[in-house]
């Protein structure tokens, strides 16, 4: 269901180590002061505690495993800049440790009968959204082992005058229930909204440079429209020229072969830069053009793919007969081809790019007569990443990984101008293949505002830019 490109069909780790792994994002500067924070607020209420509330504390024993904390910090400090970023057991370490001291200060005032237990759920909540599933699902493991082993082992407190601090067992059972649920909720919670955040960046960014792409081939279509305008005169001349040699050295074979290859080379000249101008120019008169030219130039890489293209412009209304022209936006044409490099993809013979157009809407609709939409992926086409869960259910193009990504870019981009996105299919997929009409495959409907892509006829041309050196 992607449409196959070099981008929309790289895997995710294509951008480089620095984008390729979520724990590569995070900061040594970010977790020393997530720590220098939980340091004075560990010291606050050890201080709170002993002074105000006359708790009996291990004061000596809960203020060296604080230090141990700070002096973590300041060999941080000390051996790495601030702006390093941690790597994946890197970042296990640093969690890791903090679990270790938060659940041994915990051990040292009253386990679970301590209200600042709930505290231990922070590093499993980090590490749910900075580290990959299985260092996530280690830090999660030790912190319920931990959180066991205090709620069952531990020194208790104790006022001033020997009062125990104790909470009921049945409240102590809720709260060990509670914290266990916790880092197990939390855990999947955070991880499945990082893992969508970090896939719509990398989505993102590949949009980006898809659309970079795209504004980079417009701008060489612009220098070779530039260069074969400049240079069409002193070549139609060099040809005149030839020719007229040509007639003129009928005595002198050598001289009058010289004088065809001359034409010939002119010739050549001639069709490299129209060859080469193909793809598309910036001239001003062709930034806008007829809605079935954009989508001509937007699907001509795929017409000699095997599969038949059928254009089919139609109008509603008699009075709207005359095609709207609308702008040649790099997205418009990036867009369009991956809608149409998914339908050949997957199009068993033939594709259909109906065009329509109101007094309001212009519409677009690519129809293949391929095996349409997997139904149960219907609602999540456009989302980054898409995957087959079924093994047996894999992609019909041998060596292809289909992400989604290609359907995402191109919806990305098309929104961006304007427009709306429907993804259906024209048949019932479980229908035999006798049973299938012709049009039985893949839906694709583009519908834009009129007034947002149709370029303003009023609007002076101008004179085209000279070629600069």
């Amino acid at each position: 269901m992607d449409a196959a490109n070099p981008i929309g069909s790289a895997n995710p780790g294509m951008f480089g180590p620095g984008i390729g792994g979520p724990s590569d994002w995070v900061r040594l500067r970010t977790l020393i002061l997530l720590r220098w924070m939980a340091i004075v607020g560990q010291l606050a209420a050890l201080a709170v505690a002993w002074r105000y509330y006359r708790i009996e504390l291990h004061l000596g024993v809960c203020l060296a495993v604080v230090g141990t904390a700070v002096v973590f910090n300041l060999v941080s400090i000390y051996f790495n800049p601030q702006s390093k970023r941690l790597s994946e057991l890197e970042t296990l370490l640093a969690l890791l440790f903090d679990t270790l001291q938060l659940s041994l200060l915990l051990f040292l005032t009253g386990g679970l009968n301590n209200p600042f237990a709930l505290l231990i759920l922070a590093p499993a909540t980090i590490a749910a959204t900075a580290l990959q599933t299985r260092a996530t699902i280690f830090i999660g493991f030790v912190t319920i082992v931990l959180v066991t082993v205090i709620s069952l082992f531990n020194l208790p407190l104790h006022l001033a005058n020997g009062e125990l601090i104790e909470v009921p067992w049945i409240f102590g059972f809720g709260f060990w229930l509670a914290i266990v649920t916790g880092v197990v909720f939390l855990g999947v919670y955070a991880r499945r909204v990082a893992s969508e955040m970090h896939s719509m960046g990398r989505a993102l960014l590949a949009t980006q440079m898809a659309l970079a792409r795209e504004q980079k081939l417009t701008d060489l279509g612009g220098v070779v429209a530039a260069a074969a305008h400049e240079l069409g005169t002193p070549l139609a001349t060099i040809k005149l020229v030839s020719t007229e040699m040509i007639g003129d050295l009928g005595q002198f074979p050598d001289l009058k072969d010289d004088a065809v290859l001359i034409r010939e080379q002119a010739d050549r000249c001639r069709d490299i830069l129209r060859s080469m101008g193909r793809t598309g120019k910036d001239d001003l008169h062709l930034r806008s053009a007829p809605l079935s030219a954009v989508i001509h130039a937007a699907a001509e890489p795929h017409v000699g793919r095997g599969k038949t293209l059928n254009f089919t412009p139609d109008c509603d209304s008699p009075e709207l007969k005359t095609q709207p022209i609308i702008l040649r936006r790099p997205e418009i044409i990036h867009g369009l081809r991956n809608l149409v490099q998914n339908a050949v993809d997957f199009a068993r013979k033939q594709i259909w790019i109906d065009l329509s157009w109101t007094e309001s809407h212009v519409t677009l609709r690519i129809t293949d007569d391929g095996p349409g939409f997997p139904p149960d992926l219907i609602g999540r086409i456009g989302d980054p990443f898409v995957r087959r869960r079924r093994e047996e259910e894999r992609d019909p193009r041998p060596g292809y990984q289909g992400m989604g990504l290609g359907l995402f870019i191109a919806k990305t981009l098309l929104e961006r101008t304007g427009a709306t996105l429907q993804f259906m299919n024209a048949a019932d997929p479980f229908l035999a293949v006798h049973e299938r009409p012709e049009r039985s495959g893949a839906v694709i409907e583009v519908s834009w505002p009129r007034a947002l892509i149709e370029a303003m006829p009023s609007d002076p041309l101008g004179e085209n830019p000279p070629l600069q050196p």
